[in-house]
This record gives C-alpha cells, sequence and structure tokens, in this order.
C-alpha cells in the first residue's frame, strides 16, 4: 500500500518513528543519528521497534542506545520504555521506546 502525505517536522510536537522487523544494524545507526538530531530542537521523540521473535526488539533497543550513548558532544537523553507486546495473530512483537533531553 502506498500513501502520500506531506508531513513535515515542524508540525509535529512528538516526532515517531518505527524500526522494521528486518532493518539491519546500519538503519539503526542511520535512526540513533536523525534522533540526535531531532532532539536538538524537540524535548523528546518515541520509537515502535519490532521483530519476528519477542527478543528482536530489546536487541534494537539495546544497540540503540549503545549508539546515542555514544555520541561525543549529543546532549544527555533519558529512557522510558513503552508497551511491550505481541501483535494478535501474527509473529510480530514491538517495543515502544521514548527518548527525552535529560532534564526537560
Amino acid at each position: 500500500m502506498r500513501l502520500e502525505f506531506k508531513l513535515e517536522l515542524d508540525d509535529i510536537e512528538v516526532p515517531r518513528f518505527s524500526v522494521e522487523a528486518v532493518e539491519g544494524i546500519g538503519k539503526i545507526f542511520t535512526l540513533a543519528t536523525l534522533v540526535l538530531n531531532v532532539l536538538e530542537n524537540r524535548k523528546s521523540v518515541e520509537i515502535v521497534f519490532h521483530g519476528l521473535n519477542p527478543e528482536d526488539p530489546g536487541r534494537k533497543i539495546e544497540g540503540f542506545k549503545e549508539i546515542m550513548e555514544s555520541s561525543p558532544t549529543a546532549r544527555a537523553v533519558e529512557y522510558e520504555g513503552g508497551e511491550n507486546s505481541r501483535v494478535p495473530g501474527s509473529s510480530s512483537y514491538f517495543q515502544w521506546l521514548t527518548i527525552r533531553r535529560a532534564g526537560g
């Protein structure tokens, strides 16, 4: 399915992103740098990580956090885990994560 919609980051208070089940580590690096850039202007970002087995979302989140925390100049951030569940009737598991600028 294809949906075209004009979406401006400036119009969104809390940007949300997703990490696909089959995304490799390269996409996690790309997402981490994108989130660091967005957090320069936004207080928080939400990401849903998903995978094909129950361990996938957690592993992706841990890798994401390691990459985020390795930046020598980025602002400090805080993480809050959200819902961790399975999509009924499928083999898809997901975990939400909120990333906030520390102290804000």
